[in-house]
């Protein structure tokens, strides 16, 4: 595998995610030796999204929230 940004050689390295959960998550990526570049399976399945200009079909509107009328109390 060849860096998209330099043009390096890709070596598979072992990733580890300590930031985005509460318990550490390792993920096989590939690490340029050149220019330090990180790529994984979640990076490329975005890459891909991108380029096939499905992006827009995958932004779907939330739907309203629903208006409470606050309930006359009697006091």
């Amino acid at each position: 595998m060849r860096c998209t940004k330099c043009n390096g050689f890709m070596v598979v390295d072992d990733l580890i995610d300590l930031r985005e959960s509460y318990h550490p998550m390792w993920i096989r990526g590939w690490r340029c030796v050149a220019c330090g570049n990180v790529v994984d399976p979640l990076i490329l399945r975005h890459r891909m999204i991108q380029e096939s200009g499905a992006l827009p079909l995958l932004k779907v509107q939330a739907p309203p929230l629903p208006y409470f009328r606050p309930s006359k109390a009697s006091a």
